[in-house]
Parts: C-alpha cells; structure tokens; sequence
C-alpha cells in the first residue's frame, strides 16, 4: 500500500474506527490495520480500542516481535500531523506535605501510649493492693 507522503489528522484517523475500516497510529505513522483484525493473535478488539489515539504505547507495552513490527509496513497508508495529537503528559505526584511528618508523630505517640498504659495500670493496681492489705499479725 505505500503512503505515497501523505499525512493525516487524527481527527481523520479516527474516522476509521470500524471493523470494516480500521485506521491506527504508531510511532506518528498511520496504518490501515483492516485486512489484518481478522489474523490479529489478541483479536479485533484490541486494536479497535486503539483507534483514534496515538497507540504507540499500547503497541509497545505489548511486546510485539520484529516480526510483527515488520508487518506494519504492509500497512501503512501515511503519516500523522503531530500537531493534531495530544501531548502525553506524565502523572507528578503531588509533594508531600507537612500532614506526613504529623502521621509519623501521631503514631509514635500511639504507640508510646499502648506500652505505658497498660504499665500504669498495672502499677496502679498493685499500688493499691499493697497499701490496702492489712497487716496480719
């Protein structure tokens, strides 16, 4: 099929979501994946759930083979504008607050507080058992 140089907006791309026609986007290369959903080893769905993004991510996180990469070629119909698709952005933590170092003091505190009090009760009970015993004589 070769692209013949043309470039596509995935706006465009995503018009190809269907069974019969299915376009996906893969390192801001554009394949029509078609003739291939049939043969697919994960089925049709999941190539069908990544039209209409860039699916590199998807496509890698697999861990398809050279072989497979290889089969792209037959594929490809064009490239992707990049400026039609959306950044990736990463996901940042927010930082961590003063609250973590009052959770760390409040279970100390915790834990400080179920060793001695149970040793204050006991002491507490054996203090009164010794100053209320009377004297046998």
């Amino acid at each position: 099929m070769g692209g013949d140089g043309k470039v596509f907006t995935l706006s465009e791309v995503s018009q190809h979501s269907s069974p019969k026609d299915c376009w996906i986007v893969i390192e801001g290369k554009v394949y029509d994946v078609t003739k291939f959903l049939d043969d697919h080893p994960g089925g049709d769905d999941v190539i069908l759930t990544a039209t209409g993004k860039d699916a590199t991510d998807d496509f890698e996180d697999v861990g398809h083979s050279s072989t497979a990469k290889a089969m792209l070629d037959e594929f490809y119909v064009g490239d992707i504008d990049s400026a039609t698709v959306p950044t990736k952005t990463k996901f940042v933590p927010p930082p961590k607050q003063a609250e973590a170092n009052q959770d760390k003091s409040s279970d100390l505190v915790i834990k400080i507080l179920q060793f001695l009090v149970p040793l204050l009760i006991l002491g507490l009970a054996l203090g009164i058992r010794f100053y209320t015993k009377t004297p046998s004589s």
